[in-house]
């Protein structure tokens, strides 16, 4: 297997943009897997690919949109209303159940037929809007799982796992790509770049995550 490649599974928002480009620094060949799957900001796909064009990495894009028959959510289905709050007690609609798993699983077939053995998420368990597939318990679980169904030695890193959105703009920042991933990603679930809608779960996020990162910044 190759130790000098890896396989970011990538939707063009801002936390796969940040672990693209820390996977830059770390692998000599990236490739950026991008997953259509029905989703309604499936402009994301386009973002995706443009991005990865300007990174200077492989771009693949896989069609998935058997998951969006599979059950009904916010993302998938447009009679959904989306909840732009987390409801007490229960998962967001905006919860796409088996998503992380089937693009993992998807992710590893993909490198195993390159010989990869290395794989990047942009999960976080702080900052992972109630989804239980971001949770660091169940990477750690499907890590192995994916060893054992494929007799390889799968390595799935999750730089952004325990940072929370200030600490992904930060790491950003680092890295030299503040403004392409502020100006240039897709993170909003309705589909609109940059800082986005302002309403949805995710540009909620993204943007307390940006105010406290400027304004730590500030005091400085």
């Amino acid at each position: 297997m190759n130790n000098d490649a890896t396989v970011v599974l990538f939707s063009g928002g801002q936390d796969s943009t940040t672990c693209l480009y820390w996977a830059k620094t770390k692998f000599k060949k990236v490739y950026a897997l991008c997953f259509y799957y029905e989703q309604k900001h499936a402009r994301e796909v386009e973002i995706a690919c443009s991005l990865a064009e300007e990174a200077e990495v492989e771009f693949h894009q896989m069609d998935i949109s058997f998951m969006a028959g599979l059950t009904r959510n916010s993302l998938t289905d447009s009679s959904v209303r989306m909840d732009e709050d987390k409801p007490d007690g229960s998962l967001p609609n905006t919860f796409v159940p088996g998503r992380n798993l089937f693009f993992l699983t998807i992710a590893a077939v993909f490198a195993r037929e390159r010989k990869i053995n290395h794989l990047v998420t942009g999960v976080s368990q702080t900052d992972f809007s109630g989804y239980p597939d971001c949770r660091d318990l169940f990477i750690k679980s499907l890590n192995v799982t994916l060893n054992l169904a494929m007799e390889e030695q799968f390595v799935i890193h999750t730089p952004l796992m325990w940072i929370d959105k200030a600490e992904t703009w930060a790491l950003a920042d680092l890295l030299g790509v503040f403004e392409l991933i502020r100006n240039n990603t897709l993170t909003c679930y309705k589909g609109v770049p940059g800082d986005g809608c302002g309403k949805c779960p995710a540009c909620k996020l993204r943007r307390e995550g940006l105010n406290k990162y400027l304004s730590l910044n500030s005091e400085k």
